[in-house]
Order: C-alpha cells, then sequence, then structure tokens
C-alpha cells in the first residue's frame, strides 16, 4: 500500500471512529432520564458531528441513520421544524436509493415524531400507519431489527398523538 492510500485509509479509519464514538454519545444522553441544558446542546453537537463523518465516509444508509438520529435528538428536545427538517432527508434518501426496510421504517417513525411535536395530528397519524406498516415488513436482517424498531416506535415522547 502506497503513502497515500495509507493517508486515505488512515483518513476513513478516523472518520469513521469520530462518527461511531459521537453517535454512542448521543444514545448515553438520550438514555438518561434527566439531561442538563448543556448535556442538551452536546446531544445536539454530537448528533452532527457522527453525521458530518458518516457523510464523509458512509453510504446512503449511514447517511440516512445520521439524519434519522438527528431528527429524533430535535424531536425529543421538542423543537419540530429542525425535527421535520432531518425526517425529511432521512426519507429522501431512502427513496432516492431505493431503502427499504429496517430504515424506511425508522424513516416513516421520523416524520410521525416530527410532526407530533408540534400537533399536527393529520400528519403524525399518516406516517404513524406508514411506520407501523414498513415495520411489520422488517426481514430481520439482524434478528433483533424488527424488535429494535417497535422498541424505538413504542418510546417516546410522541406528545398525546399516539
Amino acid at each position: 500500500m502506497s503513502t497515500s492510500e495509507q493517508d486515505v485509509e488512515s483518513a476513513r479509519q478516523w472518520h469513521k471512529t469520530f462518527a461511531w464514538e459521537t453517535n454512542h454519545l448521543v444514545w448515553d444522553l438520550l438514555g438518561k432520564a434527566e439531561r442538563t441544558v448543556q448535556e442538551d446542546e452536546r446531544m445536539v453537537h454530537a448528533a452532527h458531528t457522527s453525521r458530518f463523518h458518516w457523510g464523509e465516509i458512509g453510504t446512503p444508509v449511514n447517511l440516512t441513520r445520521g439524519d434519522w438520529l438527528i431528527s429524533h435528538v430535535y424531536a425529543v428536545l421538542n423543537m419540530p421544524q429542525q425535527a421535520l427538517a432531518y425526517a425529511k432527508s432521512c426519507l429522501a434518501i431512502c427513496q432516492q436509493h431505493a431503502i427499504g426496510d429496517f430504515d424506511l421504517a425508522y424513516a416513516y417513525e421520523a416524520m410521525a415524531r416530527a410532526y407530533a411535536a408540534p400537533g399536527e395530528r393529520s400528519e403524525c397519524s399518516r406516517y404513524l400507519q406508514l411506520a407501523r406498516e414498513a415495520g411489520e415488513q422488517i426481514q430481520n436482517i439482524e434478528p433483533e431489527d424488527k424488535e429494535i424498531f417497535f422498541g424505538d416506535f413504542e418510546s417516546g415522547p410522541w406528545y398525546g398523538m399516539k
């Protein structure tokens, strides 16, 4: 392997490491029963950082999952405009690249949750139904895929819309 190839591979590994680490930080913060304002800000920054690094080296699946995570963070923080922007991006990537199954179910879930925060019942209901249907069709590439999706789908916040 040439020095140039080693540099490229080193950069790819660096981006992958930071993408994974910041993604895990977001999940750790989401899992806290109570977060401070500073932790909420850190969670937003970490979600964007993870998506940035996946954007440098990832596949469309990595990008849609990154946008889903950002949307989810904003929905949890009751920031519906931001949540909807990233939910729409998540769904658009799925549609553009014919990504279905697990990731499409999550894209619909993101849309539903983003519409739930501001109380847009009609759109929330529409995407809840699409998410349920897509979730039921998950093919379980990994044995727990459907269980993971429905666990997240059933968790809050839904702002009284579900």
